[in-house]
């Protein structure tokens, strides 16, 4: 991490290569760690508190200075504090005219006030450019280098240059930036850390539907049909059968579905002949909850190994245990072929077979291998020498209608 500070460390320094100097107003477990991971990118902090006072938990090397004296320092002023506290600001109007004040507070409730704390905050101060940002980000995450936390920072703000200026701040820090655009945006990026696992909805809601669909058809073949064409009672297979046949069927569709929205993504890209173009919202939040797909399907992979255990232990429990742990890149597509292959030697002669047919319904296993079987198929089409070239220079920067691109070609390019 100290090697990603260095490098990032030339965006936000001067000319004359002295240390750039930011203010953080607040000495609170966020403004500390905070104010320690800057020091470590090589900035200069200057705390600004109601108590000046140099103490032992702080990071040697800051200053901590009144609010007025420490705003004196900088040009940039990070407020670590609650909006309860924003009222002090209201002294120092003058002295934070032309300034950059960064809002990371947040809420205690979703909506909790009419206005987002930067509005507030920009109605208090209006000489001030204020900025959205640092909110998502912990003081764990900080402390422990942000090597297992995210590390997305969304920044909102009405000047270009001032918000520029603070995701140039959170380059250096070894954070993401994204641009959320105006000050407008604030109140949604306060609710963010006030949502119950945003990233996890889709794929809890895609599995929750998955699950009842599956349970509900099986139980009409093998509860149902046994029992209104021979009375017979079946409704023990709702207790264990079913849902191991369940599981296993939504842990295969999931997995496939990690893999389509990379495969829709490079169909639209060869369609578009370019990469430089936005996809779909709906694409896009796809691609962003591919991880926690992936997990929740070896959540129902590790579900079926467990009832497969309750169950008389079969030859294939090991095999499935290895192969529930590989989900990235190339592997991952080896784990879907393997559990496709899976499924279709479980399942054998039985899937053509017209005796398997109840209430010309299909097997459940037949109806999981379309998603898998289609994804599969895609992906062999998009690895063929002649579409792959195509769209791996797509992805180099290549564009199919750029004279750039085409002088490239042609050799005349002066990279």
């Amino acid at each position: 991490m100290e090697k990603m500070c260095a490098d990032a460390l030339p965006l936000t320094m001067n000319s004359s290569e002295k240390q750039e100097i930011v203010c953080i107003f607040g000495t609170g477990d966020f403004g500390k760690s905070l104010g320690f991971k800057m020091l470590q990118c090589g900035y200069s902090v200057a705390f600004g508190s109601r108590n000046p006072q140099v103490s032992s938990l702080l990071p040697r090397g800051a200053e901590v200075l009144s609010y007025s004296d420490a705003a004196s320092k900088s040009d940039i002023i990070i407020l670590a504090m609650h909006r309860e506290h924003y009222e002090c600001l209201t002294e120092l109007v003058d002295s934070l005219n032309g300034k950059i004040l960064v809002d990371v507070s947040n809420n205690r409730k979703i909506n909790q006030y009419p206005e987002s704390n930067a509005e507030y905050l920009a109605q208090l101060v209006p000489g001030a450019h204020v900025v959205k940002a640092f909110n998502t980000i912990s003081a764990w995450a900080l402390q422990s280098g942000t090597l297992d936390a995210s590390r997305q920072v969304f920044v909102c703000g009405n000047d270009s240059k001032a918000k520029h200026r603070v995701m140039d701040i959170a380059r250096t820090l070894g954070l993401t930036p994204l641009d959320q655009g105006s000050l407008v945006a604030a109140n949604e990026i306060e609710n963010y850390p006030l949502q119950l696992f945003p990233m996890w909805r889709l794929p809890f809601c895609l599995a929750s539907v998955l699950c009842v669909f599956f349970f509900v058809y099986c139980a009409i073949r093998e509860v149902i049909y046994p029992y209104v064409n021979g009375k017979t009672d079946a409704t023990f297979r709702l207790a264990i059968s079913i849902p191991n046949r369940v599981f296993p069927i939504t842990a295969l569709i999931l997995l496939a579905l990690v893999y389509l929205p990379g495969v829709l993504a490079a169909i639209l890209q060869l369609y578009r002949g370019t990469k430089y173009r936005r996809f779909p919202n709906w694409l896009d939040r796809w691609m962003l909850c591919r991880k926690q797909l992936g997990l929740v399907a070896l959540g129902f992979a590790f579900l079926h190994v467990v009832y497969t255990l309750v169950i008389p232990i079969r030859y294939y429990v090991r095999w499935r245990l290895r192969n529930g742990t590989i989900t990235q890149s190339k592997l991952g597509y080896l784990t879907l072929i393997l559990c496709t292959a899976h499924t279709l030697v479980y399942g054998g002669k039985r899937f053509l077979s017209p005796s398997i047919l109840r209430w010309s319904l299909p097997s459940a296993y037949v109806l999981a291998l379309i998603v898998p079987c289609t994804v599969l198929v895609m992906k062999f089409i998009l690895i063929m020498p002649c579409i792959d070239k195509t769209l791996t220079r797509i992805r180099q920067g290549w564009e199919r209608n750029s004279q750039h691109s085409k002088s490239a070609l042609n050799g005349k390019s002066d990279i």
